[in-house]
């Protein structure tokens, strides 16, 4: 590395002085801190971007706009799976690689879909909502054990959470572009359409890709397939789901509930049409925020950054072009 590369942290489980930090500055990495909570500043990214080489990067929106203000940028890494907020192509074009950590935190986001399914399944939220109000009604549900579990995806995530599914005693069910055969012939899972999953789940899982194809993919017309008695829990990406369409679901009957660790616009908006219905239970994007996930990502991450500025191919590299192009 010539000089002495600048280095932007903004994941927000990052501080001054951890392992990453520490990482970076033994790497002879000079290292800025400014923590991503949310939307900032018209202008804040582009000034932090100014005079950085590598960003070890969150939630903030990289649009080609953004990037044209970042002159020495060489490395955005993300610290978890989903790149969807960077325009990797215009990222391409400016030599500018793009990094995520496919299957950093894939046991913490299938524990996570786990938890939302009994959460749904056992109407916990509302019997810890009847408890604290000082009653013992205890609201009967359903056990997981014989209900069919539908994945939309069966990638990395999906097939975890098919793993710790089958031990419930589910009968599994998921479509996918690239079905693995193999892997279902081992779990027991069979592979569908999508109108069949949508049809016969008794509880829907989603694990997609954002991208145009599967913008809003769970919409109107795909939850009116779904049995009266479903739930859908979604641990990918919120704009999967169309926000207004399963509200409308939730309220009128079409589906029995939903567990969300996602939305659309995040930190949620108060205007959100799912805000406060009470057959919908929605978590802070928590599925990748364990230790452990965490620990892994953010060095990860790091190390990604350092590759990079050092001349060398990463891992998780999204555009072998940018390189090309350097």
């Amino acid at each position: 590395m010539g000089g002495t590369p600048r280095v932007l942290v903004t994941a927000q489980f990052l501080r001054e002085g951890d392992d990453v930090d520490r990482y970076l500055r033994d790497q002879g990495c000079e290292v800025v801190h400014s923590q991503w909570s949310g939307p900032r500043r018209a202008g804040e990214l582009e000034a932090l971007l100014a005079d950085v080489d590598g960003v070890v990067a969150a939630g903030d929106a990289y649009t080609a706009d953004v990037l044209d203000a970042a002159p020495r940028l060489r490395v955005i890494a993300r610290c978890g799976v989903g790149y969807d907020s960077i325009d990797v192509e215009a990222a391409t074009a400016r030599g500018i690689a793009v990094c995520n950590m496919p299957g950093v935190n894939r046991i913490s986001v299938a524990e996570m879909t786990i938890a939302l399914l009994l959460l749904c399944a056992r109407h916990i939220p509302a019997n810890l909502a009847d408890v604290a109000a000082g009653n013992w009604r205890r609201i009967q549900g359903r056990e997981l054990h014989g209900a069919t579990l539908g994945l939309i995806g069966a990638g990395a995530i999906g097939k975890a959470v098919a793993e710790r599914a089958a031990a419930f005693g589910m009968r599994l069910i998921a479509h996918d572009p690239y079905p693995d055969h193999e892997f279902a012939a081992r779990t027991g899972l069979t592979f569908t359409t999508a109108e069949e999953v949508l049809a016969t789940s008794d509880f829907l899982s989603l694990h997609l890709f954002l991208n145009d194809a599967n913008r809003h993919w769970l919409n109107a017309e795909r939850l009116a397939l779904m049995k009266p008695t479903a739930y859908v829990v979604n641990t990918s990406r919120g704009p999967v789901v169309d926000e207004t369409a399963l509200a409308a679901a939730l309220r009128d009957g079409t589906i029995a509930g939903a567990g969300l660790d996602v939305v659309e616009v995040e930190p949620m908006r108060a205007d959100n049409p799912l805000r406060g219905l009470p057959n919908c239970h929605i978590t802070p994007h928590l599925g990748g925020t364990t230790d452990q996930a965490r620990a892994r990502s953010g060095i990860g991450a790091a190390r990604n950054v350092v590759s990079v500025l050092k001349g060398e191919t990463p891992d998780g590299l999204v555009n072998p072009g940018a390189l090309a192009s350097r």
